[in-house]
């Protein structure tokens, strides 16, 4: 292993090899004399590029053979591999900031990282703490970025299993043979056979953008290099055009918006309050017009939501009351049956008769009921079945 280009030399970006073995397995690869395309593994993303002029979009390790998978077709022989260095790199910054946040959280608070996750997005680890505070979340940032400041060496080192006592690690090592460490001298120690830049500031900068609770782990989500940059210009972008909207400058947005909150909820709560009112008024002018104890109305657009509170109004204000309420929604047909505390007819016998005619589903008890279906019939005609269901 220690003779694979991307352990030789993780900053090669080009190279020349041979295509070994070409095979299929449900996509297209090839097997190189020697490569520096690193296949998925330890947590990190695999590598992507090119052979001569065919695509390579994955890179895995099977069967003891690095297959890089291929879009196109290539000869046995000679080639030429380019990879792509972008992604390369920024995978090397993200792993590597990871190796320092990690061992921050160890030497300053003795909190391990159990597990790491490199993305597309945002990078996280898993600590193995049920609580974090926001000031030690500050410290470990701090301290890592002390640590890429300062551009310490990192070096690679290829020993036994008998040599690993003559290091401090952080973790122990997973596997017997073909043991990498991966150093930063009088910080860290850890085994890992991923791509790393030769020294801490080439990882340039770290930031956490967020931590949520993992059961009894605390995840952090960070960025480093060139995504906290991207990062920032997002955020940017985002709070000038939040800004401007609220007509405040930048740095008074967060108070301009809790404003705006504040005033939106106040007026979300006296207009629920009024909708409230309206449909109490709305359940005595449909009692004053009904005959035997029972409302029976149709409308156009009125939520399932807004005719169960109607129908609780109308059961409540007279408890010999039997609500039957339909409405025609887009393109469903809804209904709910309710009654009053002193009626004793079960509304699931209106509401098992309902949805056989509109094929449709819902629920409830015997008090109220609603569902919805096709239009297969109008709201009208649905309200004279479920009226016929009392009887």
């Amino acid at each position: 292993m220690k003779d694979l280009l991307y352990y030789v030399d993780s900053t090669i970006q080009q190279f020349s090899a041979k295509i070994l073995h070409i095979g299929n397995d449900g996509r297209d690869y090839v097997v190189l004399s020697n490569t520096a395309f690193y296949p998925t593994g330890g947590g990190q993303p695999h590598d992507t590029g090119w052979l001569n002029d065919v695509e390579v979009i994955d890179v895995e390790k099977i069967e003891g053979e690095i297959r890089h998978y291929v879009n196109g077709q290539l000869a046995l022989g000679e080639i030429t591999g380019q990879l792509n260095w972008q992604r390369r790199f920024d995978h090397m910054q993200q792993h590597t900031g990871q190796h320092i946040l990690t061992a921050a959280f160890v030497e300053l608070f003795n909190y391990a990282t159990t597990s790491f996750h490199l993305g597309t997005g945002f990078v996280s680890i898993d600590i193995d703490t049920e609580e974090i505070s926001e000031e030690q979340l500050q410290q470990a940032e701090a301290r890592a970025n002390k640590i890429i400041l300062e551009n310490r060496s990192i070096e690679t080192k290829w020993v036994t299993k008998d040599e690993l006592t003559e290091y401090n690690l952080r973790k122990d090592v997973a596997v017997d043979e073909d043991i990498r460490l991966v150093i930063i001298p009088n910080y860290d120690y850890n085994g890992c056979g991923g791509t790393h830049p030769t020294s801490t500031g080439q990882v340039s900068q770290l930031k956490i953008m967020a931590t949520e609770k993992m059961k009894k782990q605390i995840r952090v989500h960070f960025v480093c290099g060139e995504r906290v940059l991207q990062e920032l210009a997002m955020r940017k972008i985002v709070l000038t055009d939040v800004a401007r909207q609220l007509s405040v400058p930048e740095e008074q947005a967060a108070t301009a918006l809790k404003k705006v909150m504040d005033s939106a909820k106040a007026t979300d709560k006296s207009l629920a309050e009024a909708q409230e009112a309206l449909l109490q008024y709305e359940a005595k002018e449909l009692l004053a017009g009904a005959q035997q104890h029972i409302v029976a109305m149709h409308f156009e657009n009125r939520s399932i939501q807004a005719l169960q509170k109607l129908a609780r109004f109308i059961t409540q204000l007279d408890v010999e009351a039997i609500a039957l309420l339909a409405a025609n929604n887009e393109d469903k047909l809804q209904f709910v049956a309710a009654r009053g505390q002193n009626v004793t007819l079960s509304m699931k016998n209106v509401a098992a008769t309902a949805l056989a005619i509109i094929n449709g589903k819902g629920g409830g008890s015997d008090a109220l009921v609603q569902g919805g279906g096709e239009q297969t019939i109008s709201a009208s005609e649905l309200l004279k079945h479920m009226e016929n269901a009392l009887k």
